[in-house]
């Protein structure tokens, strides 16, 4: 159940939390860094030094601008705080440059806008319901939301680590949805619009929005036995949703569209030229599609049915971001992909269109949403599983997700606690994991220290040095099928009563 409550003198555990997790973010700034850090250097160079007719133009450098034109603004603004730095990693033609006041900036950017995130997750934790009379803050729900969602280790190895600005971007997200929980339904359409502007991968969970609002917000009355009431369908409300919609689109594309470069912008925002999967195999269906391929490729040649000669030499293993053609299977082009994707989140809008049931209905459905992308999506990137992972509440008790010794240690803490956490939370509701789920969770273990204790020893590595990756994709996309299907059913087998708002 949802609903806004907590007493405010209640929160003081909560300034303490957020900057504890801040602190904790520091330590991080002299961590190694991935091509991530050099793409934003980039950003921030090819927005402030060159005019914002070639910002979708230039392409000194592989890591060309491909997000929507709101974050290109949000660069062009770090880039003048950038510049009290060190202003020669605002020079495009400085390549991989990292000097040590270019990463201390690039990191502080990262820390001081997960402000957004810090506020958003706040705001979230105010629309949990608290059991009554409970005075351990331990053990209250928004005491165990607040901490799985700020100390989420996901977050702290991509973006603190690794290096991006997802924290900033959920933050957008995650105020989205505690608006609509709050009944502020203007207000979380704008966050959701400025969102997508921003990285237009929340195109995954669009649909949930739209079919939501429209259902629930725009029909403002249900009949007696729940069905949609017609007749209540207000069109001024539907006119402020477009209105909002379209008016910070014309913000963000608007100049662009006056150039006459807005096909360029959208062929740098959807290249589709990558291939069905990343070089790091996202764990989804297409990573089991494509080891299928591979096995029955290895079989046809050992029972002479394939000529070895014939087949692409080691074309989706290789590593690298490039088209590839499958060997046995059916090839799969982009259209494929996006027919699967709408065929696979389908019955979760249908079912908020038919049988609206509040918050938690717009809740499962924006996860199915992403899931259902993060499953079936063309070029998904494994860390895109964190769409999912960021909303979900524990009201759908199932949480699977596995990301050297700090990376281990942060993995082991969080899995610890969230476990710990919730099943005092739901101690009442039987046991948290069936007997399956603990056997796929423990088989974790043998899969990590493989691939990266016993791997590295074995003769294979340089042979087959994609093989790691490869398994753990293969097994991890076991598990977030089996999560997928387990939402599917808590979705559909919900009874939960429509909400009126």
């Amino acid at each position: 159940t949802v609903m806004a409550a907590p007493v405010a003198d209640s929160w003081s555990w909560f300034p303490a939390l957020a900057l504890g997790v801040s602190f904790l973010k520091c330590l991080f700034i002299s961590a190694y860094h991935s091509t991530d850090f050099e793409v934003h250097r980039n950003w921030l160079a090819i927005t402030h030094s060159l005019p914002v007719s070639r910002w979708y133009h230039e392409n000194t450098s592989e890591w060309t601008l491909d997000y929507p034109p709101l974050f290109a603004w949000f660069e062009f603004g770090l880039s003048h705080v950038a510049q009290t730095f060190d202003r020669n990693m605002l020079q495009v033609e400085n390549l991989n440059y990292a000097s040590p006041n270019t990463v201390l900036f690039q990191r502080l950017s990262v820390i001081f806008t997960d402000v957004v995130f810090i506020f958003a997750a706040r705001e979230c934790c105010r629309c949990v319901q608290e059991h009554k009379g409970s005075r351990d803050v331990l053990n209250r729900p928004s005491f165990i939301l607040a901490v799985l969602l700020l100390w989420n280790f996901g977050l702290l190895i991509v973006d603190h680590i690794h290096f991006q600005y997802n924290g900033f971007l959920f933050g957008f997200l995650l105020l989205s949805v505690a608006k609509h929980l709050q009944s502020q339904h203007l207000q979380g359409a704008l966050l959701f619009a400025i969102l997508l502007n921003l990285k237009h991968i929340y195109l995954y969970v669009a649909p949930a929005y739209g079919v939501y609002l429209l259902r629930s917000y725009c029909f403002t009355q249900d009949n007696r036995d729940g069905s949609i009431s017609w007749r209540s369908f207000s069109l001024v409300r539907l006119l402020s949703l477009g209105s909002i919609v379209i008016s910070v689109c014309a913000l963000s594309f608007g100049p662009f569209i006056a150039m006459g470069q807005l096909p360029q912008v959208l062929s740098r925002l959807f290249p589709f030229k990558r291939g069905l999967c990343h070089a790091y195999w996202a764990p989804n269906f297409w990573a089991l599609y494509n080891i299928l391929d591979k096995s029955l490729a290895v079989v046809g040649v050992r029972l002479k049915l394939l000529q070895e000669a014939e087949l692409p030499r080691a074309s989706m293993t290789g590593g690298l971001v490039q088209e590839f053609q499958h060997s046995v299977l059916p090839s799969v082009s982009p259209s494929v992909t996006l027919v699967c994707t709408l065929l696979s989140i389908l019955p979760a809008v249908a079912s908020i269109w038919w049988r609206p049931r509040g918050a938690q209905g717009f809740l499962r459905c924006l996860l199915l949403c992403a899931l259902g992308s993060f499953m079936f999506g063309w070029h998904v990137h494994e860390k895109a599983i964190l769409i999912a992972i960021l909303p979900l509440r524990s009201a759908d008790r199932l949480i699977i997700y596995f990301e050297l010794p700090i990376k281990f240690t942060l993995m082991l803490m969080f899995t610890i606690y969230s476990f710990t956490a919730l099943r005092k939370l739901y101690s009442g509701q039987g046991s948290l994991l069936h007997r399956l789920e603990v056997i796929y969770l423990l088989g974790l273990v043998p899969v990590s220290v493989g691939c990266e204790m016993v791997f590295p020893l074995s003769p294979w590595q340089q042979r087959l040095p994609f093989l790691p990756l490869l398994a753990t994709s293969v097994y991890c996309a076991l598990g977030i099928c089996y999560c997928f299907v387990r939402l599917y059913v808590s979705l559909l087998r919900s009874d939960e009563k429509p909400k009126k708002l």
